[in-house]
């Protein structure tokens, strides 16, 4: 009987021979992340007694969700977590302004097929885009891994997807993975580990993978991964020189559930609040006001999103009212995006441009929506209060494409 993605990845990972289903083993990752939650998360680790990280070239840390700080808790917290660095002499520490975890973790090289990347974010899944298992734990989890370089894992069964038909002009990985989980719903991949296949997925560039796997945490996964093949090694060949070996589902591998996804049939998406799995076809949409449009994110923050965007808005002025948020997802694409003349195009069009970070995603500044107000956003979550108010407001989450249409005509629309 043949292996999976996660088993075989586990298993390397524990030193064992193989993994199954259900299996208990402790798992050593390659690299784990987190961002500025380290600062609770270093309380843990002196709390359970840690005095020295178990490995400095294993520990990533990067500066995102409150970037700059907007008060002087969060400015407090990074001091914290900046003493601690130096303190333990990690080497992968990324200051504020460099980007977002889940974009610098793979722009710098730390993250390879084959192995076990940690995470104390729940959009660690996104590194799966690689052909790693990208795994989402808990602070005090990666406080004892800090401590010990290993935590214990049950083996995951894996959901297989097979992305096969034409897809249709217009319609992005966002508006794929949008119609995914409307399907499979919120919880339908809970603690399974996600295997994307089929010609739509093999064909997909990098940020669009990454789009994919990022959002299978939506739908409750452990884990999210498309294979290896050219269109990965191409992208590691420009960013590390470290030495690494892919590992591939076997053809015979057993899988939990197995769903063909015809993409012929998909249109652009939007979520609907209060839940990421309400997904209807935009044209359901077009009466919808809005008075916010975000672009950026872990999920659609890179170099093709903003250039998406561009395209729809470029010669044109967004609707009165409307505040359109940019937030690139680094500063590599930041600079990249400045090259190519997209930051111009939005800039002109009247989008407010923002340091690469999180910001509004999560409600933790810069573009709090007010009561009664609507976001269309690239982000990966929608539910009440998600953008820092819970008094009616909704967020509805759509591709790069839908979110500059619907900032040009004041309400949602698809550009297609």
């Amino acid at each position: 009987m043949g292996s999976t993605m996660i088993e075989k990845i586990l298993a390397r990972s524990s030193g064992k021979e193989s993994a199954s289903v259900g299996d208990i083993l402790f798992a050593r990752p390659h690299r784990i992340l987190s961002h500025d939650n380290s600062a609770a998360i270093l309380g843990i680790f002196k709390k359970l007694g840690g005095k020295k990280v178990w490995d400095q070239d294993g520990i990533f840390i990067a500066l995102d969700h409150a970037v700059p700080p907007p008060d002087a808790k969060k400015a407090k917290s990074h001091t914290m977590i900046r003493d601690f660095v130096r303190e333990q002499g990690i080497r992968y520490f990324y200051e504020g302004g460099t980007g977002i975890c889940h974009q610098v973790l793979p722009e710098f090289g730390h993250v390879l097929p084959g192995v076990v990347i940690f995470g104390s974010d729940s959009h660690t899944t996104t590194h799966g885009a690689f052909g790693a298992a990208g795994i989402p734990i808990g602070r005090t989890e990666t406080a004892s891994v800090w401590a010990l370089g290993e935590t214990w894992l049950k083996v995951p069964p894996t959901l297989k997807l097979e992305l096969n038909g034409k897809v249709r002009e217009g319609v992005t990985p966002k508006d794929i993975i949008l119609y995914i989980i409307g399907r499979v719903t919120a919880d339908g991949a809970t603690y399974r580990a996600v295997e994307f296949h089929g010609s739509v997925a093999e064909k997909m560039d990098m940020s669009g993978r990454m789009t994919l796997c990022n959002m299978a945490a939506e739908m409750g996964a452990k884990a999210a991964m498309v294979p290896y093949d050219s269109i990965t090694e191409d992208w590691l060949e420009r960013v590390t020189d470290e030495e690494y070996s892919p590992l591939f589902p076997d053809d015979d591998a057993v899988y939990e559930k197995v769903l063909d996804i015809d993409c012929s049939k998909i249109t652009p998406q939007v979520a609907r609040p209060h839940k990421v799995d309400n997904v209807v076809p935009v044209s359901e949409l077009d009466r919808t006001k809005i008075d916010v449009a975000l672009l950026g994110t872990c999920t659609n923050g890179r170099l093709e999103d903003l250039r998406q965007a561009a395209d729809v808005l470029r010669g044109k002025r967004i609707s009165p009212g409307v505040r359109l948020l940019v937030y690139p997802a680094s500063r590599k694409v930041l600079k990249e995006a400045l090259d190519e003349g997209i930051i111009s195009v939005l800039i002109e069009s009247g989008a407010q441009l923002a340091v690469p970070a999180c910001g509004p995603c999560l409600g933790a500044y810069g573009g709090i929506l007010a009561p009664g107000e609507n976001c269309v956003s690239t982000a990966n979550r929608n539910f009440k209060g998600r953008m820092g108010c819970k008094d009616d407001t909704g967020v509805y989450l759509a591709s790069p494409a839908t979110v500059a249409a619907s900032a040009l005509e004041g309400r949602i629309v698809s550009y297609f």
